[in-house]
């Protein structure tokens, strides 16, 4: 079971201030970017990328992906273990901690994790009770944590790396047999995309060519084809078991969320094209879900459909 203290406390582990203890061997802060320190790649977006929460697409990113993860065998049986490195404010790990299963989250940024630890103290004691959080670089998740996971989140997080495979690797070692990694990346099959719809020519004209953006949260940052990831997991031992598309029709849309009448009909639309193509292959984001060689957990789809043909 996931261990964590009332609010406010600091469980040895957890350490979600700056300079507070983890464990042994681990340090506090580190950051997804390259290099030491309490700062990451992300830090100065964190103010854009909290005002932007509850708004229409950050709707959209969090309810879609949350129904392609509930496909997931790992979360289909028993309570599962689940990690999420990058798990910022905690939207995916605490609604799966209400769906009973036991999460850690890891994350380099204090004030996202003190989020998390807010939203955590609203729910009831045995929610609470199954989520751990500590502070920490998602490349030394194997020093950060003991014991093996069933799924492995890392999402939003690879876009600011400027080299994938330590993250990943440092993943792929902390999942249990028959576990799984899902990762989400910006979309390089369709980066134009978005300045396309927004009617931004220039830029549109420039994504062609190259991965490399700055985001709405003025980061700079980079997109990934699935097969770049592929790139890095297959010689680990990894393949692809599922791909989808996460906002297809609404990453250009800076509005507030719908209300519930409104959204109902959008989600389903989103969802729906998350997972066919052609649709999936220009979504803003890729929600990648890796197993492990030989595990039995689901077909393969590596492949790019030419066809219309629904995504199982």
């Amino acid at each position: 079971m996931s261990e964590r203290a009332a609010p406010g406390a600091d469980p040895a582990g957890r350490g979600i201030g700056p300079g507070s203890a983890l464990g042994p061997g681990s340090s506090p802060g580190g950051g997804f970017g390259p290099g030491p320190g309490p700062d990451s790649a992300f830090t100065p977006g964190t103010a854009c990328w909290v005002g932007a929460l509850g708004r229409l697409r950050d709707v959209v990113r969090q309810e879609v992906l949350r129904s392609q993860l509930a496909g997931l065998p790992q979360l289909t049986g028993p309570p599962a273990r689940v990690l999420d490195v990058g798990c910022g404010q905690g939207t995916q790990g605490l609604h799966l901690a209400r769906a009973g299963h036991d999460v850690t989250g890891i994350d380099s940024s204090g004030e996202l994790l003190a989020r998390f630890e807010d939203a955590l103290s609203a729910e009831p004691a045995e929610v609470a009770g199954r989520v751990r959080l500590i502070s920490g670089a998602g490349e030394r998740t194997p020093d950060l944590v003991t014991g093996a996971f069933d799924l492995v989140l890392c999402h939003g997080v690879l876009m600011y790396l400027g080299d994938i495979t330590p993250m990943l690797t440092a993943l792929a070692r902390v999942i249990a047999p028959g576990g799984a990694l899902s990762v989400l990346v910006r979309n390089g099959l369709g980066i134009a995309m978005r300045d396309g719809l927004r009617g931004n020519w220039a830029a549109a004209l420039a994504a062609f060519d190259s991965l490399d953006y700055v985001n709405r949260l003025g980061l700079p940052a980079r997109a990934h084809a699935p097969g770049d990831i592929d790139q890095v997991l297959v010689p680990l031992g990894w393949q692809r078991r599922r791909w989808f598309g996460v906002r297809v029709f609404t990453d250009h849309v800076d509005e507030p969320g719908p209300t519930a009448a409104g959204l109902a009909d959008l989600l389903a639309a989103e969802r729906e094209a998350g997972r066919r193509d052609p649709y999936r292959s220009v979504a803003a984001l890729l929600h990648l879900v890796y197993g492990q060689v030989g595990a039995n957990d689901g077909a393969m789809d590596k492949q790019i459909p030419t066809s219309g043909a629904l995504i199982a």
